[in-house]
Order: structure tokens, then C-alpha cells, then sequence
């Protein structure tokens, strides 16, 4: 039942019109059921504001609006867009989920900066392809699951509180009745640090492209 969404673009200048929006079980975001003029039919994440009857294209310099696709480098500063390439033609990975939308906040050098949902911002290469818009269903954020019998059926088993266990199952275990952690800085079941302790590689080759690092909370 897994419903096989076109993150890529595989119909290049071919216009397509939108005949269904649907809700997708396994992604936060609505699909789009998309229809070309050689009558092939794909699914593509829904942006924000896209509508039934509606007609969007995938193509190298295609009008700004919203649900269009094309190139970063022909896209004008302070655009939202989302499902975005990180390599030229491998398909859209970054900024996909329910209500996020990375911004285009200028054009140097061949690369484009963009600032991430995260407040990151990153340059990725002018030749990767993005969609046009936020991604839809901002609403998302405040759903709650409102019951745990509803966790279990999504496959989520109950996780017992480090604080709750025994000195020896725990580095936040012991101490009579109900007690703070007593440690400066959480840890994991198995000593590490946990909670907010960055995990990125400091040598990792693509550094090179993040112009400024995700702000703490």
C-alpha cells in the first residue's frame, strides 16, 4: 500500500495537471496525483495552496509559482521552495516534510544559499532542482496522538525513564523516591553524552558548504 511519490523529475517540460489530492499514510506531508499530456500519471509531495485543476510543469527555467520545479540557479532571491536536490539528478532529499520550506537567500558562484527550516544555511550546487512553495499541511505540528494505545499500533513499545531504574542499569538510576539525574549533562543508557551533543563529523567533506550551523535551542 506504500504509495511510490516522484521526488525527482522525470517528465521534463511537459505540462501536468493536478486530479486528486490525497492523504498518505506514511508522510506527514499530502500527495498530489498528478496527470502529463501523454496521460502518465505520478504522485508528488503537495504544496501549500495547490489546488485541483491546477497545471504545473518540471522544466530548466519554468515561471515561479507554486508547484512548478525547476533549477536553483534560475530561482529569484527570497523564493520558498522545498524538495530539494543535493546532487544534479538524483532526485529531491532535503525539505520534504509537513510545513517546511527552506528559502533562497542569494545566487554566488554557481551555488545557491539557502536557509534551511532548522535556521541552518547551506550552498548547494545552481544545477539542483527544487519545487516552488512550502510543503503542505503546516498543521501537522499540532496533532497529538492522544492516546498510547494509538502509539502501539503504529509499532512505538512503552521506553522506561532512565531516572526510574537502578544505579547499575542506568548512569540516571538511584536515589530514594523521586530524584533529579544528578549529572551536569544527561547521558545514555551506556555513559555517552545525550541531548543536543553534536554528532557531525568536524572532518566530514561536505563542511565546506554550510555557511552558518543551525542556531541551539
Amino acid at each position: 500500500m506504500y504509495r511510490m511519490v516522484e521526488f525527482a523529475q522525470t517528465n521534463m517540460d511537459m505540462p501536468a495537471k493536478v486530479i486528486a489530492l490525497e492523504y498518505d499514510p506514511n508522510r506527514t506531508a499530502f500527495i498530489a496525483l498528478i496527470e502529463y499530456t501523454d496521460t502518465t500519471k505520478q504522485y508528488i509531495i503537495t504544496p501549500q495552496g495547490l489546488k485541483v485543476g491546477d497545471s504545473i510543469i518540471f522544466s530548466e527555467k519554468a515561471p515561479l509559482t507554486v508547484g512548478n520545479r525547476t533549477k536553483l540557479k534560475n530561482i529569484s532571491v527570497g523564493t520558498n521552495v522545498y524538495n530539494i536536490e543535493l546532487q544534479p539528478g538524483k532526485g529531491g532529499i532535503l525539505v520534504r516534510s509537513a510545513g517546511s520550506a527552506a528559502q533562497v537567500l542569494a545566487q554566488e558562484h554557481g551555488y545557491t544559499n539557502l536557509k534551511m527550516p532548522s535556521s541552518e544555511v547551506r550552498k548547494v550546487s545552481g544545477e539542483c532542482f527544487a519545487t516552488i512553495g512550502m510543503v503542505s499541511n503546516p498543521e501537522n505540528r499540532f496533532y497529538t496522538v492522544g492516546k498510547a494505545g494509538k502509539s502501539r499500533l503504529k509499532g512505538r513499545r512503552p521506553h522506561v525513564r532512565g531516572s526510574a531504574m537502578n544505579p547499575v542499569d542506568h548512569p540516571h538510576g538511584g536515589g530514594e523516591g523521586r530524584q533529579p539525574i544528578g549529572l551536569k549533562h544527561p547521558k545514555t543508557p551506556w555513559g555517552k553524552p545525550a541531548l543536543g551533543v553534536k554528532t557531525r563529523n568536524k572532518k566530514k567533506w561536505t563542511n565546506k558548504y554550510i555557511i552558518s550551523r543551525r542556531k541551539k535551542k
